[in-house]
């Protein structure tokens, strides 16, 4: 994830533009660049889990899709 994808999503989530505005190359930045890993590593590992479960009850690509999809 770009930090312009993480600047545009912290935005869409509310973030004030002002505190947004002053991130690039600052501590907070960074701060903010290891959150979203954190997110994203989170929602891989729940995404694999649940393609796993669909896994071993014989499930296909395509029914562990639909199942990440529908996680919300």
């Amino acid at each position: 994830m770009t930090r312009d994808e993480i600047i545009r999503m912290a935005r869409e989530a509310g973030w004030p533009s002002m505190a947004l505005d002053n991130l690039p190359g600052t501590g907070d930045m960074h701060r903010l660049e290891r959150f979203a890993a954190l997110v994203a590593a989170a929602e891989r590992e729940a995404c694999a889990k649940v393609c796993m479960e669909h896994w071993l009850h014989g499930g296909n690509a395509i029914n562990c899709a639909d199942a990440i999809c529908a996680r919300g």
